[in-house]
């Protein structure tokens, strides 16, 4: 099947010719050489099979087929100012739809910043939240943004990923903890208290590495107890049930307001980045942009 005529541009073209006056007016108004009106004007001619002006060395004369169809023509180029004008709104303005993936801890880290500050800064874009640790596929499930937590990301060509914050991590526990279990002064004592560990999206446990300097340790105690929100670890790390492995960002209030303590200050376990993964790098919509913008905020720049 043949592709129809493109009309549409010419039929805007022949619009300009006329405002204008003349071609020359016309080329200098739209950034187009007078040949390429000419010979555009010409093929539209050829398209709809009758002429649309009769052209002399002073003049342009709209013929009567060209005073009905300069109406439609005027019509395109309302349409295609009002949608430049919407393109152009939208850039400055975000709004539509947002869709956004998030590990299940951010719902009780700091998720609720997240998105009060987005929503009242943004009322215009409707936001729909996936909170799950399975790996959305961004393109496939039509989704905006992914934010992810990792050392580092697989490599894809069609993702383009972000670092929003470097996030270190250290052991915790509450103080009440610490005072009536044995004493932590290595790693090796870690094996004879509880860990609070961070489950795999597979299930699978966890182990901690450690590491001082030139030296790294890995293991888990002998008892655990997992989950795959770290949100809920932490909480129960505050009730006294054991150690869990939490970002510094995350923990440096517990650990002011009493409620946690560091353990083995010297060793640290990786850190890890907080990511906003994107699909392709180019025109992403505005309501996209101030997002990760509302990220960094929130979470505080350091990557």
């Amino acid at each position: 099947m043949s592709s129809p005529p493109l009309l549409a541009n010419d039929l805007i073209l022949f619009a300009r010719v006329v405002e204008a006056g003349s071609f020359v007016g016309a080329a200098e108004a739209t950034g187009l050489p007078k040949a390429t009106l000419s010979r555009r004007l010409a093929q539209l001619e050829n398209e709809l099979g009758e002429r649309l002006l009769q052209r002399s060395t002073r003049r342009l004369v709209l013929t009567e087929f060209g005073e009905h169809m300069l109406g439609h023509a005027r019509h395109l180029c309302e349409e295609a100012e009002a949608a430049s004008q919407y393109a152009q709104h939208r850039r400055h303005e975000p709004q539509g739809l947002l869709r956004v993936s998030l590990p299940p801890e951010f719902r009780e880290l700091s998720l609720v910043d997240i998105i009060s500050g987005y929503f009242r800064a943004y009322p215009n874009v409707r936001l729909e939240l996936d909170l799950s640790s399975r790996r959305v596929d961004l393109i496939a499930e039509r989704y905006d943004l992914a934010v992810r937590v990792a050392e580092r990301l697989p490599d894809d060509s069609t993702l383009v990923a972000r670092p929003i914050r470097l996030v270190r991590n250290r052991l915790y526990a509450s103080p009440g903890y610490l005072a009536r279990n044995p004493p932590i002064v290595s790693p090796d004592d870690l094996l004879a208290h509880v860990g609070l560990m961070l489950a795999g999206a597979g299930g699978e446990r966890q182990a901690w590495r450690l590491t001082r300097e030139s030296e790294k340790w890995e293991g888990a105690p002998r008892r655990t107890l997992s989950a795959n929100s770290l949100g809920l670890q932490q909480a129960l790390a505050e009730e006294g049930l054991g150690i869990v492995a939490l970002g510094e960002h995350f923990a440096s209030l517990r650990v002011r307001e009493g409620r946690l303590a560091e353990v083995l200050p010297e060793w640290h376990a990786p850190p890890v980045t907080i990511w906003a993964v994107t699909p392709g790098r180019h025109l992403l919509p505005q309501r996209t942009l101030a997002f990760i913008e509302q990220l960094r905020q929130v979470l505080g720049e350091d990557a």
